[in-house]
């Protein structure tokens, strides 16, 4: 037998040993799985919880409805910043009622200056579990370095609010502020084409403006005004300070500052925004003595409010077929097909619905929309398997979270009953659509496109030809189309005539005091108020509630635990420089999602821009 060549030798020495490094590689990431499901399950037994201490409310990162997935990358290595990081409100708001009734937490301490966004719709829907804590005859304290705007309305709950001396409460009202790439897609040779149905349906201003039109102003500033107001009502009521005082410190800031010594925790201080200035050292002090035990390091005595759930939480058992609400949540961008949570598929959110309604016991469901809509196809999708859910006699409430507007409208016109938490915005009764081509900035390349077709419409979705004249004018006739479908399904849903919601509609965003006075929502709730309404139009006296979620494979539920797990530990990823590049980078990651955000087989959409982009 002939000796092989020496490439041949050469080649097949490479391929051994890419097949030993693949092996290897594989091995280890076994052996890592193996450690992360013995940390993860069996990490030896928990510490045993200490008779006497307080609550530790230090929620990370956002505060949501439902959970993105986890990056196994991240989860495995660590390198997600605390921006990153998710918790569910409802874990929240089930810590601290269950701590209200624990005998061995005698107090409520939030830290709170790695929370990094609730809303104010949130904020309002853990105040009823904070003033039922109250109610307990426990205190409640906020102690901060730095209170944001956001930190800041749940610290106003407390009975005590300490600052640190260098610190201060940064207020500064509601905004929306845009991007518009209208120029920059211009200097690209990137043709924009843009088809709506609805006077304020502003949605694709940022692609084809460069600043935001007046009407579009007028509109915002409507709705901010209103979610501002309860903004301000909230915290002077809570701080028992004049009407228009936040109003008086936000706007007299600068003054303040430069006509004293430039002390920020000072002029909150005087603002009665605070009610006392103490080093860490000084809070801990004083939190302990409040407490009335330290830990073995000297610092007072409080049990993280994850690691005290994890503890205390029920055990979930099978409910079988028990009388129950299930609750089922729709977060994010709507999207045809399947999605992962944190995003709404109309086939992964339809079959959740279908089967959830299948299950013995459940006897209606509670949708928690908060999305600024998407997809109209997405849309019908589930507005569809809504219907069918209801009409195989199944009650489906509808609980709006921060943002329930056009296409998340549009499945909730659907429901039985519409609640609304009194700081939703909701409604953008509209429709567009939207697309670029590239024919001009190919050309500046020397690359021009040209060939033949069967038919006056062929080739023209594609994005190096200009727009079809007949293309673009089928596209306007199936956005008006789609409008009168939208007014329509409204109309039907709401029992509201169609002049009522006509005059309701061109694409505007309404707070909730106003959708309420309108008849877009029926009542002003959230979510516990909107799971007993369902529970009332199932007859159900006594009843359970379960959370609904899509299936997880091993792997996505091992992950999901290991980060679960970390969190309840308090470790807290540093990736500082991660986060000031993702921050500088910014504007072209907001481009680039609203983009990658428009899928539609017809390249027809129901979504509000300005709902998603606000900021409160």
């Amino acid at each position: 037998m002939s000796k092989p060549s020496l490439l041949r030798r050469i080649l097949s020495g490479i391929w051994n040993t890419i097949t030993r490094i693949r092996m290897a590689l594989a091995n280890l990431l076994f052996l890592l799985m193996l450690a992360v499901i013995y940390f993860v399950y069996f990490g030896g037994s928990p510490e045993p919880l200490p008779e006497k201490a307080a609550l530790l409310l230090n929620p990370m990162g956002s505060i949501v409805d439902q959970k993105s997935p986890v990056d196994p990358l991240q989860a495995l290595l660590g390198e997600a910043s605390p921006a990153e990081h998710e918790v569910l409100l409802r874990d929240v708001i089930e810590a601290i009622e269950i701590a209200g009734e624990d005998d061995s937490i005698n107090s409520l301490v939030m830290e709170l200056d790695y929370l990094m966004y609730a809303g104010i719709s949130r904020s309002q829907e853990i105040v009823a579990a904070l003033e039922s804590f109250r109610a307990s005859g426990k205190p409640i304290v906020a102690v901060g370095d730095f209170f944001t705007q956001d930190q800041y309305l749940l610290a106003s709950y407390a009975d005590e609010l300490i600052s640190h001396p260098m610190g201060g409460v940064a207020l500064e009202g509601f905004s929306v502020y845009h991007n518009y790439y209208a120029e920059a897609l211009d200097k690209l040779s990137v043709s924009m084409h843009v088809f709506r149905a609805g006077q304020h349906k502003s949605a694709v201003e940022p692609l084809i403006r460069k600043d935001m039109s007046r009407g579009e102003k007028d509109v915002a500033l409507e709705w901010l005004d209103d979610l501002w107001g309860n903004y301000t009502d909230t915290v002077e009521r809570n701080r028992q300070l004049d009407s228009g005082a936040v109003n008086a410190y936000v706007n007299g800031f600068a003054a303040a500052m430069t006509s004293g010594d430039g002390d920020s925790a000072k002029v909150a201080l005087e603002a009665g925004l605070v009610d006392q200035l103490m080093t860490r050292s000084q809070a801990n002090d004083y939190l302990a003595d409040m407490v009335g035990a330290r830990n073995e390091d000297g610092v007072y005595e409080a049990i993280p409010f994850e690691r005290y759930l994890s503890r205390k939480r029920p055990l979930q058992l099978p409910l079988d077929n028990q009388p129950r609400v299930a609750v089922i949540t729709a977060q994010g961008n709507m999207l045809p097909g399947e999605q992962p949570p944190g995003t709404i598929g109309a086939d992964s959110l339809s079959r959740l619905l279908r089967t959830t309604a299948a299950k013995p016991g459940v006897e209606a469901i509670v949708l928690r929309i908060n999305t600024p809509g998407g997809s109209m196809f997405a849309s019908e999708i589930i507005r569809q398997q809504i219907l069918e859910v209801r009409a195989d006699g199944t009650p489906v409430v509808v609980s709006m979270g921060a943002v329930a507007a056009s296409g998340g409208y549009y499945i909730a016109a659907a429901a039985d009953e519409i609640f609304a938490t009194a700081n939703t915005i909701t409604g953008s009764i509209g429709v567009f659509a939207a697309f670029p081509t590239l024919e001009n900035l190919l050309q500046r390349g020397g690359i021009y496109t040209d060939g033949v077709g069967t038919t006056s419409m062929a080739g023209s979705l594609r994005l190096d030809r200009p727009l079809n004249p007949q293309l673009a004018a089928s596209l306007d006739a199936g956005v008006m189309h789609a409008y009168q479908l939208f007014l329509q399904v409204v109309a039907d849903g709401r029992n509201l005539a169609l002049d009522v919601v006509a005059a309701a509609a061109e694409g505007r965003v309404w707070s909730a005091t106003d959708a309420l006075e309108i008849g877009l929502v029926d009542q002003l709730g959230g979510l516990d108020s909107a799971i007993e309404a369902a529970a009332g139009r199932a007859g159900l006296d006594h009843y359970d509630i379960e959370y609904a979620e899509q299936p997880l494979s091993p792997g996505e539920l091992i992950l999901q635990q290991f980060a679960e797990r970390m969190g309840s530990l308090g470790i807290v990823p540093q990736a500082d420089t991660v986060a000031v590049l993702a921050g500088l980078a910014g504007p072209l990651l907001d481009a680039a999602d609203l983009l990658s955000g428009l899928q539609d087989p017809r390249h027809i959409f129901m979504r509000c821009l300005t709902c998603a982009g606000a900021s409160f």
